[in-house]
Order: C-alpha cells, then sequence, then structure tokens
C-alpha cells in the first residue's frame, strides 16, 4: 500500500492550497474593496438658467423655493417645454431625503399619479402660507398637492417627511 500515502498527501495539499486561496482572497477583499454603506454625496447644481428660461416660456407661475437654508442641496432640474411644459427641481433635504417640485399643465390625475409615483389624495389638506395643500400618500413619494395655481398643478413629493415637504412647499415662490 505503497501508493495510498501519496494520494492522502496530494489531498491533504489540494486542501491546504485551497485554505491558503481563501485567505489570500479575503486579505484582497478586505484591503482593496471600499466598504463604504453611506450613500455617495450628491452634486449640488445650478438651477437658475432652467428657472428663467421656464419663466420665460411658460404660462403658469413657475415655482422654485427662495429662504431655504444651505442644507438644502438642489440635485436636479428639468424643463421640459415639449412634455406639458413640465418643470422640475429635485433636492436632497438636511436629513438626507428626497424632495421633488414638479409642476405641469398636463391633465392633474394623470400627472399627480406621476409625480408621486401612484399616491392617492387624503381628505387632509394643509394650510401653507396663503394655499392649501392636499396631502397624497400610499405611492412610492408622499406628496402635496396644488390645484389652485393657474393653468398648471404643482405637487411637492419624496422620501422625506411631511413636516420637510411642507417646508419647501412654504419656501415656494410662483412667478
Amino acid at each position: 500500500m505503497a501508493g495510498s500515502n501519496g494520494k492522502q498527501k496530494t489531498a491533504r495539499d489540494m486542501i491546504l492550497s485551497l485554505v491558503l486561496i481563501g485567505i489570500a482572497a479575503a486579505v484582497v477583499y478586505f484591503l482593496t474593496i471600499p466598504h463604504d454603506d453611506h450613500a455617495p454625496d450628491l452634486k449640488r447644481v445650478d438651477y437658475r438658467v432652467e428657472l428663467l428660461t421656464a419663466r420665460r416660456a411658460v404660462s403658469y407661475p413657475v415655482a422654485a423655493p427662495e429662504g431655504l437654508p444651505s442644507t438644502w442641496k438642489a440635485t436636479s432640474v428639468r424643463f421640459q417645454g415639449e412634455n406639458s411644459d413640465r418643470w422640475h427641481l429635485g433636492f436632497q433635504s438636511p436629513d438626507g431625503q428626497y424632495v421633488q417640485v414638479e409642476q405641469s399643465t398636463a391633465k392633474p390625475a394623470d400627472f399627480i399619479d406621476e409625480a408621486s409615483q401612484g399616491a392617492s389624495a387624503t381628505k387632509r389638506t394643509e394650510k401653507i402660507g396663503d394655499r392649501t395643500w392636499t396631502r397624497y400618500t400610499g405611492g412610492r413619494y408622499d406628496a402635496l398637492v396644488l390645484q389652485g395655481t393657474p393653468g398648471a398643478t404643482t405637487v411637492v413629493a419624496g422620501t422625506a417627511s411631511f413636516t420637510e415637504l411642507a417646508k419647501m412647499a412654504a419656501a415656494l415662490k410662483m412667478q
């Protein structure tokens, strides 16, 4: 049985090799691959040019916040004149949540559903400044909806709390 000792040695060498490869892979994984679980830092955007363009192009008063603290970070802006004069302004709130301001001349029911990503109207309204907003819940985003703007519907929606959504709605100036 001289041959069986050689086979045992080969199997033992294979197992040792696999263990060494596993240790080397673990070292590479923990030392070279970043393991940062927090969200990436979003770049602040300047939306002044798009805001002026939208205000010149549409017939309704375009909403944009004034006086928000610098802890609110504008992260996205779009004006789509060919898509029912749609205005979009996205923000990261101080607690890292998403808040968007959307306006459009599209059919209100369809626009609200799209902007809130499926939320439904509640019976609850909020008086913010001199405007009355309707709360929407149940979709991907919660939302505050204003339908009193001449010619357009305004939606403030996002993953933020209603308190944060109300802060954005209170800061909106429509010109």
